[in-house]
């Protein structure tokens, strides 16, 4: 199936410039699909779908929400994509489909219409408006759900081959987006196209590709090892699908950000649920299954990475480059309840599945450069963090490239929020109780 026969690429495409013409695409799809006469047809206008549609329609009486997330060069992909079944055999709490395509270019989940809040827009409310007695809930609510996750990792952890990691579609978040989707080339996919050759406008400078990527970079003073360019290099040898068997697999949702979690209120308790596991599998890579969550539901808030015309409102930026340096200044930090939430990401997940990999002989020595580099992948390889280039402003934009960069390279000295959560989770180190 070519790119132009992907239907979920022509109505994502559509709904862009043409919602009409895309409700239209939507409701033949749904016919064909499942026999669906859709009616009152809405697509959402989400900031967490980056890479996704959603929205809602009318059928047989009743009242249904549809996802798919449409991937790049996702006609090309072989075996299943969606797989609930997976996370829900697993014990995971997972809300399962009642309608559900896994056709290469028509991969398409339909579940009952809720009323529930996604945690996403919980949090988002938090970052704005604390409020002591919600956060309070929301990160019991999250412990909860931790605590499942980890007891799926810690069960399902067993010994992997390059050739079955290799074939998760969890890399399609992370290696399949440096390379050519033809022919395999580095740069190549959305590393060349948002990247390579491309002008970097930040509040005090503009460079070009060469001067950027190569650009020692201080962030607030503290001077980091690698360079953007050199993180994407680095990222594109460690990442490889087959260098990532070394820490075992695990049964993993892989793309658990908050935006794919249902957040439900019951007796003053809040319980957290999964849907849309576009990424779930067997063999995850052990070290790449948490990632995905921990730095969208983490470090890409408050507001730079889903609303930078917000964050350009409420914090500020400063470049310089001097040298073949990069200094840039930005007042922006995580939220009270986003340090909260990696404070249970380090203590109830990340530490004691390191440990178990670690007493396993499973942990790999440069465990650490694994993670920040995937890490380093989130945010660089969702969207186009350039500023014109989307959604993004020069003071957004340098927003995301110090968070990108803080958390994919080491310091040179001293300690950042991202080393010392490393050092949380290090299981040779006696510092859980750190903050």
């Amino acid at each position: 199936m070519t790119e132009s026969n992907s239907r979920t690429a022509d109505i994502r495409r559509m709904a862009r410039i043409d919602e009409p013409a895309a409700t239209v695409l939507l409701a033949s799809l749904l016919l064909d699909l499942f026999s669906l006469k859709a009616e009152e047809i809405r697509i959402n206008r989400d900031q967490y779908s980056l890479n996704s549609l959603n929205g809602f329609f009318d059928a047989d009486g009743q009242s249904f929400f549809f996802k798919f997330h449409q991937e790049d060069g996702e006609e090309a992909m072989s075996g299943e994509y969606y797989r609930a079944d997976i996370l829900a055999r697993a014990g995971l709490p997972v809300d399962q489909p009642l309608y559900m395509s896994v056709l290469p270019g028509e991969q398409i989940l339909i579940y009952r219409r809720r009323s529930d809040p996604r945690f996403s827009d919980v949090l988002r409310a938090l970052d704005l408006q604390p409020d002591p007695v919600a956060e309070s809930k929301a990160v019991a609510a999250e412990k909860a759900l931790s605590a499942r996750v980890l007891s799926v990792y810690l069960e399902s952890l067993h010994d992997v081959t390059p050739q079955e990691v290799a074939a998760e579609p969890i890399h399609r978040l992370f290696y399949d987006r440096l390379t050519d989707p033809h022919s395999g080339a580095i740069p190549g996919g959305r590393y060349k196209s948002f990247y390579v050759d491309q002008r970097f406008l930040l509040p005090g400078v503009d460079l070009d590709w060469e001067t950027f990527s190569r650009a020692r970079i201080v962030i607030n003073g503290r001077r980091y090892r690698h360079s953007f360019g050199e993180l994407f290099e680095l990222a594109s040898v460690r990442l490889r699908p087959d260098r990532l068997a070394d820490a075992g697999g695990v049964v993993a949702h892989g793309d658990a950000h908050n935006a794919n979690v249902w957040y439900t209120e019951t007796d003053g308790r809040a319980h957290l649920s999964y849907f849309d596991p576009a990424f779930a599998g067997q063999n995850v890579p052990t070290l790449l299954a948490e990632v995905k969550t921990t730095f969208h539901n983490v470090f890409a808030h408050p507001l730079w990475l889903y609303d930078p015309a917000d964050a350009e409102k409420r914090f500020s930026g400063f470049a310089r480059y001097e040298a073949g340096t990069l200094f840039l200044e930005t007042d922006w930090d995580l939220s009270a309840v986003r340090a909260k939430l990696l404070d249970v990401k380090a203590d109830n997940v990340w530490r004691p599945l390191l440990s178990e990999l670690d007493a396993r002989g499973l942990l790999p020595e440069d465990w650490r450069r694994v993670i920040r580099l995937a890490l380093f992948l989130c945010p660089t390889l969702v969207m186009n963090i350039r500023a014109g280039a989307s959604t993004h402003n020069p003071t957004s934009s340098l927003i995301a490239i110090a968070a990108a960069v803080m958390v994919g390279s080491e310091l040179e000295t001293g300690n950042d929020v991202m080393s010392r959560f490393l050092d949380r989770t290090d299981p040779t180190l006696d510092c859980a109780s750190e903050s």
